[in-house]
């Protein structure tokens, strides 16, 4: 997979931060950078809770979630998993 760059300003004393927190890690700047960035962008979207639907879409929402899950050996497996958030 292709690897694109992304380039940002900092301050002096962002840059100093950034680096220190990456050295205590063991970490080059950059791979601390997309790290923490990325668990930050997972939570954000973990954390939607609004969403638009228009009313065919809503309607069919609201009748899935009033539907009896089926009992399934897969979906007990599911359930019984820790969220990645307990983790």
């Amino acid at each position: 997979m292709q690897k694109l760059p992304i380039n940002m300003r900092v301050l002096p004393e962002q840059k100093a931060l950034i680096s220190q927190a990456a050295q205590i890690l063991k970490m080059d700047r950059t791979a601390f950078i997309l790290s923490t960035v990325c668990r930050e962008a997972e939570e954000v979207l973990l954390n939607q809770r609004v969403f638009l639907l228009d009313d065919k879409a809503f309607d069919q929402f609201e009748k899935s979630l009033e539907e009896p899950l089926p009992n399934s050996n897969e979906l007990q497996k599911l359930l019984s998993e820790k969220s990645p958030w307990q983790q």
